[in-house]
């Protein structure tokens, strides 16, 4: 799916005869000066402004929006290794997202609270859960190993779409309470097309809830490329429920951090959801699991590797003066110390206590809970009884 351009939008038409107002002309001319897709760093690394969002940062921050993408990157690309290797079952990569994740991550506030997919591995590391309690569920030995309410960050939810609803049930909640935060949920494009995300949009916008729809359009679920998912952009789907949709070049972090930025104050403020659709691409493949070559074209990744949102901040940080060789080699030492601490963090994970999971299913205990650790204690006896005969 293209973006549509404003030089095309705004190519002149015949005359049907029909007078037209001037408010109705100026409409026109505002909507046509306002690009479909949200930008404030081109992929030349260029800075331009938008006119309905703008960003001020100091060089520490861009600086700090830098690394944030190098170091995630590197985590991934250390956890996709890993899981080549064998030391995880599985692993969702982010390569490509990485301005999407970083730049909504950041536009939170620590009293906001976020639901995840199970690719949100740049968002949890701006929320400060340690990546390599990401590994652990990915590795098998817990079933997400951090507390969601030290750090507002809730564990990863592997089913599609399901995480939109608890989203909105929770920032109803926030709103009954009186409390002034937001709430964040992340989807992909192929999520979009699940009946939870329907229903999510219909409950947050009929109770005015306090919640960010953050759609990272990757153009690929799984298979499915996005124009079989919606005859629309995703963005636009919003209007039908009654709430603002916006589309941001995810591969923008500045842009994408003033959008998000936008909507959570616009959900603190009462003024209830947006969807913000990210449109980015997914560089690799959808997990560790997948083959993209069976389905896509070497040149389409080809096309999206010269927007890549790593390079194109880069870019404008040389361009400005605001890094060089020396802060770039510290960049690379620290991402090298990253790595190892998460290979040396997963060969000594110890292996779970197989009856943990009884532990904690009720508050007060259950009898078929009994019953059913019984009979798993009584399983795996079964297997020590047959070594030793």
């Amino acid at each position: 799916m293209t973006v549509e351009s404003t030089a095309a939008r705004s190519k002149p038409r015949r005359s049907s005869g029909k007078r037209t107002t001037t408010s109705g002309a100026r409409k026109r001319s505002q909507s046509a000066a306002r690009p479909e897709l949200v930008q404030l760093l081109t992929p030349e690394g260029e800075r331009v402004e938008h006119p309905d969002y703008s960003l001020d940062l100091t060089p520490d921050e861009l600086r700090g929006l830098y690394r944030d993408m190098v170091l995630t990157r590197r985590f991934d690309a250390e956890a996709t290794a890993l899981q080549r290797q064998g030391e995880l079952g599985l692993w969702a990569s982010l390569l490509g997202q990485e301005a999407a994740q970083i730049g909504s991550g950041r536009a939170l506030r620590d009293d906001d609270y976020v639901f995840p997919t199970y690719r949100e591995h740049g968002v949890a590391w701006c929320r400060g859960v340690d990546p390599t309690n990401l590994l652990g569920m990915f590795r098998g030995v817990n079933n997400g190993g951090w507390d969601p309410y030290s750090n507002n960050f809730h564990l990863y939810t592997i089913v599609i779409g399901s995480q939109a609803l608890h989203a909105t049930g929770y920032a109803m909640g926030v709103a009954k309470d009186g409390a002034d935060s937001a709430v964040i949920a992340y989807f992909g494009d192929g999520a979009s097309s699940q009946g939870d995300v329907a229903e999510a949009f219909t409950f947050s916008a009929v109770y005015n809830a306090p919640v960010v729809f953050f759609c990272q359009n990757n153009q690929w679920a799984i298979s499915e490329p996005t124009e079989k998912q919606s005859r629309v952009p995703i963005y636009q789907r919003a209007a039908g429920f009654g709430f603002p949709g916006v589309r941001v070049d995810g591969n923008d972090v500045l842009a994408v951090l003033a959008v998000t930025r936008a909507a959570l104050e616009r959900a603190r403020a009462g003024e209830g959801p947006t969807l913000v659709e990210a449109f980015t691409y997914r560089m690799g493949a959808h997990t560790t699991s997948d083959d993209p070559t069976r389905y896509r074209k070497d040149a389409e990744r080809e096309e999206w590797e010269a927007k890549d949102p790593i390079l194109r901040l880069r870019t404008y940080l040389e361009k400005e003066g605001l890094i060089d060789a020396d802060w770039l080699a510290g960049l690379d030492r620290e991402s090298d110390a990253l790595a190892l601490r998460v290979r040396e963090a997963i060969r000594t994970m110890p292996d779970p206590d197989t009856m943990a999971i009884f532990e904690n299913v009720y508050a007060d205990g259950h009898a078929l809970v009994d019953e059913e650790r019984a009979q798993f204690a009584e399983y795996l006896a079964s297997f020590a009884d047959e070594e030793g005969r």
